[in-house]
């Protein structure tokens, strides 16, 4: 075993594939040790940074879902920081950045390793994922199967076109974005907290739920023809 170890690793695409795997050990020791900060320290964060609050809300929050922080963590500060429909926008334009970073190194470390050894279902299931549309990608997103990190660079290792990935991975976090800033905001200040604001989670939620449906509708009948 360990002679096929080495000559694995002597393999530049095995090599990748480990740092991958290294980085997200790492990132997920990380998240063990290192606390994260208390919601009462949040409010003061903005002013402390002034103009460039937004920037480092959105830059700091996507190195922050790449490092494998839970995004629900990252939208309650961002709504506790920002109020609700501000901290909402943020969260979603770090999510979508966090998005392209982690599919982008999934891609780079791992994507070759992969190809050249998946057979059978497996490459099955990875032509699934190059096939998949806007409305797949939010389906496997809202499935509670990884954290928002995680399944971005897994779906770079795959042959997921990344413009459906972005899109759908911006749909699919909009419901709880909006729902989670609100809650932040509420957290901090909930005297000054209009609840409208989360009402775009409640119709990004039933948009999501019909948008399921429609996909699952549409691969049975497509599985059907294929049998027929």
């Amino acid at each position: 075993m360990i002679q096929a170890a080495r000559r694995l690793l002597r393999q530049p695409s095995a090599v990748r594939f480990a740092l991958l795997l290294l980085l997200l050990a790492t990132f997920g020791a990380a998240l063990l040790v290192v606390p994260l900060p208390e919601a009462e320290e949040f409010p003061g964060l903005a002013d402390r940074l002034g103009g460039l609050a937004p920037v480092a809300a959105v830059g700091g929050g996507a190195l922050l879902l790449v490092a494998l922080v839970p995004r629900t963590f990252i939208t309650l500060a961002s709504g506790a920081i920002f109020g609700a429909l501000e901290g909402a926008a943020y969260a979603l334009g770090a999510a979508l950045l966090a998005a392209a970073l982690g599919f982008t190194v999934g891609r780079l470390l791992g994507r070759e390793f992969v190809a050249d050894r998946v057979r059978g279902r497996l490459a099955r299931l990875d032509g699934w994922f190059a096939r998949q549309s806007v409305l797949g990608v939010i389906t496997v997103r809202l499935l509670p199967i990884a954290g928002f990190g995680l399944v971005s660079y897994g779906y770079g290792t795959t042959g997921t076109r990344v413009l459906p990935f972005l899109a759908g991975s911006v749909l699919a976090s909009a419901p709880t974005a909006f729902g989670y800033a609100a809650l932040g905001a509420a957290a901090t200040s909930p005297g000054d907290v209009n609840w409208y604001a989360a009402a775009p989670a409640g119709l990004g939620l039933i948009a999501s739920a019909v948008l399921v449906h429609r996909w699952w509708r549409a691969e049975r009948g497509r599985r059907v023809k294929t049998a027929e």
